[in-house]
This record gives structure tokens, C-alpha cells and sequence, in this order.
């Protein structure tokens, strides 16, 4: 996948974070399904969470990139339970942290893999699950793009 292939989100029932200004533009990429992380342009690094200054040299100078959208498998736990909606319904599922291309590490979760194959590096790609209950798109990865 391109910072420039547009992904189709799949629609589930899915908590997420309320989108405020700041974040809007990063909200908004996901629901066309791209990926977007800050880049300081004092330091010249990338982060993920989203944030209004930069967590290595505290510069305020910050932009939205397009991420390409691999990443490798950092670590993941299966949660089989989780009472807080929409959570619930949804268990089995791994939460996982995974090592974006472009340096940053990010929490998600990992769809479309048997948890029996799931590998401390393996190659992921991200895809976005809309939610059905709040219209808000978040990214997740998967073994196989698109």
C-alpha cells in the first residue's frame, strides 16, 4: 500500500477517541483510508500519538505526513475479556503494538490472523474499521494489504 492507495474501511461497532480540532485532519485520513503521523520539522522525526509539540526536541513546528502503512509486529496479547462496550462483543481479539515503517510505534489491533501465526516481526499492513456507533474510522493491521 501508497500513502496515496485510499483503503475501504469494514464497519464494525467500535470505541474510539472523540476527534477534536487538533486531530480532525488525522480522523479524517483514516475515514479515506489513509494513515497519517506528526513529523517535527526542527528535529526531522516522526511520532505517533498525534500531539501539538514534539515529544524529542519540543518544537511546536509539526506537519502531517503520509505513512505508508507497514509495520512489523512489536508485541500483542489476546483479550477474552472486556467488559467496557463495545469491547464486549468483540472478544476474542488482539491488542497488539506495532513498529510503523517510518520509525514510530503504535497500539492497534490485529485482524485477519490466527493468533497461532501471529510472529514478533511479521510484516503488517494497515486497514481502517469504521465504527458504527460513532462514524469514527480507526486504523488496525493486518498480515495481508488491503
Amino acid at each position: 500500500m501508497t500513502p496515496t492507495t485510499p483503503m475501504t474501511p469494514t464497519t464494525v461497532n467500535a470505541a474510539t477517541p472523540e476527534a477534536d480540532a487538533f486531530t480532525r485532519p488525522y480522523w479524517d485520513a483514516a475515514a479515506e483510508g489513509r494513515l497519517l503521523v506528526r513529523h517535527c520539522s526542527a528535529c526531522d522525526r516522526p511520532h505517533h500519538y498525534p500531539r501539538e509539540f514534539c515529544p524529542y526536541c519540543w518544537s511546536e513546528d509539526l506537519t502531517w505526513r503520509p505513512a505508508s502503512g507497514r509495520a512489523t509486529l512489536y508485541t500483542w496479547s489476546v483479550v477474552h475479556r472486556n467488559d467496557l462496550p463495545p469491547f464486549g462483543d468483540r472478544v476474542p481479539y488482539v491488542a497488539a503494538v506495532v513498529d510503523l515503517a517510518e520509525g514510530p510505534r503504535m497500539m492497534t489491533e490485529v485482524v485477519g490472523c490466527p493468533e497461532a501465526e501471529l510472529r514478533i516481526g511479521m510484516e503488517l499492513y494497515v486497514t481502517f474499521r469504521a465504527g458504527t456507533e460513532d462514524g469514527v474510522t480507526v486504523p488496525v493491521f493486518g498480515p495481508n494489504p488491503g
